[in-house]
């Protein structure tokens, strides 16, 4: 059996979308019941409570999760509330804890998707496991690394298997705190269509403002459902504050999401996806375009520290012949091109301009 050929229904025993919301990190048992108690009571569609058991921080001597004692809590949540459960592990020690807690959904991190040695110890250590096991997308953009991940679980006999984006890391910071990169999820989700796929919102945002946006972006191109941080003291927690929202928060935010459902559902879909990945785009081109900018600043500081003019008519041949030249390569309207370059070579003036008229 391949990827391709598993029939994952076992997602359809949730109303959907599905929703997974709790904590970055369970803390403390008051929190985690605390948390749970005010997700019951605002009746969002909520059926499975999250929790980090274990954290992997960048730094070392920062607060790592606390560990084993925290399964009892889940345990606690599960009792009282009647949630499923999920948390992430990171090695078989990880897997053999939360089996024999018997947390009820698995799923395995962007930093340790990443590395196929880990992969293999978590798949290996849950052979056969009859719970459904999540992968995060890998914190590099590397389409083949995440399918890799899920044919290793695959070959341990682990059939019930779903997908979650939650951006990829760069090193330019930008807005989000990982890029969403749509392209590479929507390549997988393409070639995968039968193998769910969640949006994590609240690490491709790193903060509570666009998590509403982005989670809607997801449910317009046909994503199953979402994993949301949600903490009921949000400015107070151990790890990621600035991107958990509080239960009541989380409830406005599933209560206001459009879920496409219609006969022109697969036209809508198509659609969806096709303006997700312009937006992606646009959003690419606003930051390079900002980063050349940036470099024009730099450059006028050097011509107005050596009395050079602006305007260079050389520079300007270079631009207008390499414009005509990717015209020709990429099949695009050289009019188009030249008007482009024109506009970013006039705007670059402007930018140096204004450091040469002031003092």
């Amino acid at each position: 059996m391949n990827l391709k050929e598993l029939q994952n229904d076992w997602i359809n025993e949730f109303s959907q979308p599905l929703m997974i919301a709790g904590p970055c990190s369970a803390e403390s048992e008051a929190q985690m019941l605390e948390t749970a108690k005010r997700i019951r009571e605002t009746n969002a569609n909520v059926p499975i409570f999250r929790a980090g058991i274990w954290k992997p921080r960048t730094k070392p001597n920062g607060f790592e999760g606390v560990g084993v004692i925290g399964l009892n809590w889940l345990k606690k949540v599960k009792e009282e509330y009647g949630f499923k459960t999920a948390t992430e592990v990171a090695n078989a020690h990880h897997v053999f804890a939360a089996l024999e807690a018997d947390v009820d959904i698995l799923w395995i991190g962007a930093r340790s998707t990443v590395n196929p040695f880990t992969v293999q110890e978590i798949a290996m250590a849950l052979r056969g496991t009859n719970k459904p096991v999540f992968v995060k997308n890998p914190v590099n953009p590397d389409l083949a690394l995440w399918i890799g991940a899920l044919e290793r679980l695959l070959g341990q006999d682990i059939k019930k298997l779903g997908v979650i984006h939650r951006g990829f890391s760069t090193y330019q910071k930008t807005k989000y705190r990982n890029n969403p990169n749509w392209q590479i999820a929507l390549d997988f989700k393409s070639q995968f269509p039968n193998i769910p796929m969640l949006i994590d919102p609240s690490h491709i945002c790193g903060n509570r403002t666009g998590l509403a946006d982005i989670t809607q972006e997801a449910m317009n191109v046909g994503y199953q459902g979402a994993i949301i941080e949600s903490h009921c003291n949000p400015d107070e927690a151990w790890s990621d504050a600035s991107q958990q929202i509080t239960p009541e928060v989380l409830a406005e935010l599933i209560g206001n999401l459009k879920v496409r459902n219609t006969d022109l559902a697969g036209f809508d879909e198509e659609m969806g996806r096709h303006r997700t990945l312009i937006s992606d785009l646009d959003y690419q081109l606003i930051e390079l375009l900002s980063q050349r900018m940036k470099i024009s600043e730099k450059i006028g500081k050097l011509k107005k520290e050596n009395d050079i003019a602006i305007f260079q008519p050389e520079r300007w041949k270079v631009i207008t012949e390499y414009a005509a030249q990717k015209a020709i390569e990429t099949g695009m309207s050289q009019e188009f091109m030249e008007k482009l370059f024109k506009a970013i070579h006039e705007e670059s003036i402007e930018v140096q301009n204004s450091i040469m008229i002031n003092k």
